[in-house]
């Protein structure tokens, strides 16, 4: 119960777009390529993963992929 607590106070804190780049960064894009498919630019995309990884309490990419996952952010 614990975790479906900390699951919906995510996907409410994750914004749309955020949630889009984290998934575009989960299937291995750069943040080059997640800019073009989402027509942002490069610096709009590095503050979505930084937002995303305060929110996620992690520190990089990689461990902000972990984190969504096992959240079940990616499904």
């Amino acid at each position: 119960q614990a975790a479906r607590k900390t699951l919906e106070a995510l996907e409410e804190g994750l914004t749309e777009r955020e949630r889009e780049v984290v998934h575009l960064a989960a299937r291995g894009m750069s943040n080059e390529e997640i800019g073009q498919q989402l027509a942002l630019a490069l610096g709009t995309v590095k503050w979505h993963l930084h937002n995303i990884y305060e929110k996620l309490k992690v520190r990089n990419r990689t461990q902000a992929i972990r984190r969504a996952r096992e959240l079940g952010l990616l499904d």
